[in-house]
This record gives structure tokens, sequence and C-alpha cells, in this order.
């Protein structure tokens, strides 16, 4: 196939490959059941078929009144390509897809679960377990051959340390995947309430996301993927939780889930400490953009500046001169306070409170920040962000007139071919090259987002991570220059 796209006529004027850092294949659904069968036999299939029928599609056989009564979150429906049958059916076949990269600007794909995406999020553990390691295997088969241009990402469950890193190392040292998809939390039940009510518990639950308040250690997982080299990325729904629970409208559920779900777990992962003490671990939060990571890096030099331990004595309730407050209150107050006065002397009521535990009061503690310029350093060095071709806020990634301290946020090319964002494959990369054409970035900052950062990410974990592939000398040599 070689008939010329606007997407393969801008690549052939660029000075760098495009590598798509978040597309998405369609398993071949009894392909992938071939597999969950020799891992655990016909029973692990029919569970996991009445998984899906529960879970992914039980919204559809309800009642409209019961879907309110219940509240059942209204999911992705039409989800994927149909009128255009050439890429629906892209999507499923490794060669085709490996074939038609040309017509869409794209050197080399890392390729995302669709059918798999939910897999690490199962509650039975065997269930997870098994199909974690089926659809990994059924990934490694199909894409072996085509490894040049195309590596899928592994699916890493995360409920407890020990079963990430059991599938870690067998998806590195046995079916030899590079690249991995973690989820971004592990929804738990609240002990209190799964104790005194088992039945609601089961619909009321909070989100461990790793770092902060973890209900498990996870640095043994991080060390994993020092040793392994691997470099963990996030691609995970905030449907049902938050504000996205309505039972009629997807729209409304998906805007800004996927953001929801990276900026808790970028949070987590700052404020609990893990990129302090993992200095050299990257992380990427997929298919978010990056407008909600400009502004939480922005938010968190606001807080530092307010909420660091030192700043904090400007608030605390013991450094005030009540004599002070009680005169002006005198001399001010009028019938306001008459007969109240003395209310000042012991406290200022429900604004003040109990006294705090001074072990709480460092909630920089963790991450160890002693300087605003280590927020740039540690949330720069570390974390990616995933972007698709249509959204003109990746422009903000690089605006260091904006971004505090001058920062240059990393963006990553990520196509979403597969899925319904992307109406035609050979328009995705010109979709993207519109945000160069609009002045909104520059050519340099175009090379960052579709090579640079994704290059940076993989390499610096893994050296070796485009050995072999079609990029593997640009991405030796590195960025081009620019006049």
């Amino acid at each position: 196939m070689t008939d010329t796209t606007r997407s393969a006529e801008i690549r052939s004027r660029l000075t760098h490959p495009v590598i798509d850092a978040d597309g998405h294949m369609i398993e071949f659904e009894a392909g992938v059941l071939d597999y969950l069968h020799q891992v655990g036999g016909r029973s692990l299939v029919d569970r996991f078929n009445s998984w899906g029928a529960q879970g992914l599609f039980n919204w559809h056989r309800l009642s409209a009144q019961e879907r309110r009564e219940k509240r059942v979150t209204r999911g992705v429906w039409w989800g994927l390509p149909a009128r255009n049958t050439l890429d629906r059916a892209t999507a499923s076949l490794p060669k085709l897809l490996h074939e038609r990269l040309e017509q869409f600007g794209i050197d080399f794909a890392i390729l995302y679960p669709t059918l798999g995406l939910p897999v690490a999020h199962i509650e039975d553990e065997e269930l997870r377990r098994g199909a974690s390691r089926a659809f990994n295997s059924f990934y490694a088969d199909i894409y072996r051959e085509y490894a040049d241009r195309l590596t899928p990402a592994a699916i890493i469950p995360m409920h407890t340390p020990q079963e990430a890193i059991e599938e870690l190392e067998y998806a590195v040292k046995t079916l030899g995947l590079k690249a991995f998809m973690f989820p971004s939390h592990v929804r738990r039940p609240i002990p209190d309430l799964a104790r005194k009510c088992p039945d609601a518990a089961r619909q009321v639950f909070y989100l461990d996301t790793y770092g902060i308040d973890s209900d498990y250690d996870y640095d043994s997982v991080w060390t994993t993927c020092v040793e392994l080299k691997v470099a963990p990325t996030f691609h995970s729904s905030g449907y049902g939780w938050g504000s996205r629970t309505s039972p009629s409208n997807f729209i409304y559920n998906r805007i800004g889930h996927f953001a929801a779900a990276g900026e808790a777990l970028c949070k987590s992962l700052f404020m609990g400490g893990v990129t302090k003490r993992f200095p050299n671990l990257k992380f990427a939060f997929l298919e978010c953009g990056v407008g909600w990571a400009c502004n939480l890096y922005s938010d968190l030099f606001g807080h530092w500046e307010k909420r660091n331990r030192e700043s904090l004595e400007h608030y605390n309730p013991a450094n005030l001169n009540r004599d002070l407050l009680v005169d002006l209150h005198v001399r001010y107050g009028g019938k306001m306070v008459a007969g109240k006065l003395d209310q000042l002397k012991s406290g200022v009521g429900l604004l003040e409170g109990d006294p705090e535990d001074e072990t709480t009061l460092d909630e920089w503690a963790h991450c160890r920040i002693e300087r605003a310029e280590e927020i740039r350093d540690l949330f720069i060095s570390s974390f990616y962000f995933g972007g698709e071709a249509d959204d003109p806020i990746t422009a903000w990634a690089f605006n260091t007139k904006v971004n505090p301290m001058g920062a240059r946020l990393k963006a990553l090319f990520s196509s979403d071919i597969g899925h319904w964002d992307v109406q035609d494959m050979t328009d995705v990369l010109a979709e993207a090259y519109e945000l160069v054409e609009k002045e909104l970035i520059t050519e340099a900052d175009f090379e960052d987002f579709v090579f640079t950062n994704p290059v940076s990410f993989y390499t610096g974990i893994n050296p070796d991570f485009f050995t072999g592939t079609a990029v593997e000398k640009a991405a030796k040599r590195g960025p081009a220059a620019h006049g």
C-alpha cells in the first residue's frame, strides 16, 4: 500500500522518525481465548466470559429505571471503527498494520490493549493473573515477527507487589516483551465498612495509588522495574468514581477520566517520594493529555511555597498574639463581639480546631523537598504524558513562559489508532502536525513530541529498547539540529 497520504507527505519532510507511544490493537478475541484455555483450562475461559458479561456489558441488560436505581455507570459504546473497515481490520492484524505504517507516517509504534485494558482491574485474583498471562503470551507471539516496527505492551496486575513482580519477570525473561502497562490504581474496600456492611462495601471503595496511604509497600515493584529495565506506563479508566458515574451519558463520564486517573497516581508517586527514591525510573501516563499535568506541576509549586514545613508556622495557632487579637476586637468589634470576648482568650472557635500531631505536619517528608527547584527537577525528569493528535492543549507542555521555572513537560505522541477517536488512521500524524502549522509549537517542539521524548522515556531505563528496530540508528543519534 503506497498511496500518498497527508501524513506520509509530512513524514517525508521531517528530519527525524515518528514514534507512536500509544497506539491500540483490537485483539482477535478467539485467539486470546485459546491462550486463556492453555493457561487455566475451560473453567477460566468461562469465568472470563462471565466477567465480561457481568461487568463490561451489564448496563445493557438493565432497564433505564434499574440503571438509575443501581447507579450503573454508562461505559463506552460504539467505541471501535466500523464504517472504516480497513482501519478496523488493521488494528487486529499485525501484518496489515505493519504494511500500512508508512501511510500513517509512523516509523515505530508501541501498541496497547483494547479488550485487555480492564484485565488488571479484575477483582478475582486467579482470573486477573491468568488473563494477564494469557493476553501477554498472545501479544508476544503475534507481534514477534513485526518487532522492527511494532511492539506490544504487556499487562501487569498490581493488586499486590508479588503478583506484579511475577508477571514482570515472566513477561521480560520468558516472553521477551519490553513495553508494559500498569493499572493507575487498585480499587480497595474500606475496611470498616467491609466489616459492618459487606454488601455495601462492594460498591464503596478507595483508590490505592501505590504511594500515599497504600496498603502495600510497592518499592519492591519499582526496584524490579529498574533491575529488568522496565519503564512503567499507566493507562487506566476513571469511570465509575468521582463525578463520572452517570447512568445515561458516556461523554459526561469520559471527559477527563484518563486525566483524573493519571493525576491521582502522579500525585501519589510524587508526594509518596517514589521519584526521589528511584530517580532513574521514568513513569508515563497515557491517553490523558498534558493539561492536567501542567496544572498539577504549577499547583505543587504553589502549595510548596505556602505549606512547606517552615512556611506552615505562619498558620500555627501558637503564633497568634491573643492579647493583640482581643485588643483589636475591643476597638473594632462593636456589638458583634459584645459579651463574647472571653472566647478569644482560649481559642478562636471552629476555625482553630484541635491541636495537630507534630509528626504529621511535614507533608513533603516522603519526597524530601527542600527547594522549589527540586519539584521542577523531579517532575520533569520522572514523568511523561501521552497526548493525542487532536489535542491542542499539548502545546502547553512546551510553553516555558507559563510553566513555573520555564519548564517543558515531556509530552508523548499518542495516536490512539484502533479506537473511536481516530476516524482515519492515515490522518493522525497530520492532525498532530497542525500544532506546528498553527504556530502553537515549533518544529523542535514537534520533534520532542513525536521522537525525542519517546526515545528518552524508553532508553532512559533500557538503552537497548530500540535495538533491532527501524529507528535504532536515529534513536542512538539523538535529536536533529534545528536552526
